[in-house]
């Protein structure tokens, strides 16, 4: 029996998704919005119809078990939605390691992830190129502010001065 190919969807289905890292961004700054901004005139100019933007606020991306994302992706799995979209990939996460579980389990072969400030669409070879990159440096940026900090907070100890903390 002949196999029918695979037609793509006229219009694929995309969930967003949003994150700032801090109490302080969700209270006073403008990030939430304008990554919303983002997600919806990508989503107008590529003919995606955004069914749902999922927020996590005041969430740190330095694991993948934050309730946002989870609830994205099991709209994912639930069928509900063909595509992840963010405004910006460090939303999505700064792990070398949890994007290859991300890729690994969902947008190797079943879904796509779309990334607006990134250029990136991993239904293109040239397009998980550029996201196995951004990975590597965003992963380094993490690291190279963690060793900075903590050289700071050593010297500020060795001088005697407060370094955080309980006073």
């Amino acid at each position: 029996m002949a196999r029918t190919p695979r037609t793509a969807p006229a219009t694929t289905k995309a969930v967003g998704y949003i994150r700032v890292s801090t109490d302080k961004q969700v209270d006073h700054g403008i990030s939430l919005d304008a990554q919303r901004t983002k997600l919806e005139a990508y989503a107008a100019l590529y003919d995606l119809e955004l069914v749902e933007v999922i927020v996590d606020a005041g969430v740190s991306a330095k694991t993948l078990h934050r309730p946002g994302l989870q609830q994205a992706l099991g709209m994912l799995r639930r069928g509900e939605a063909d595509a992840l979209l963010v405004a910006k990939l460090d939303r999505l996460t700064r792990s070398v390691k949890d994007l290859g579980t991300l890729l690994d389990k969902y947008f190797a072969d079943d879904f796509t992830l779309l990334s607006v400030a990134d250029s990136i669409d991993t239904r293109t070879a040239a397009g998980r190129l550029v996201l196995n990159v951004l990975m590597s440096v965003a992963q380094w940026e993490r690291e190279t502010i963690r060793e900075r900090t903590t050289e700071a907070m050593h010297h500020l100890k060795e001088q005697g001065r407060y370094a955080g903390g309980e006073a």
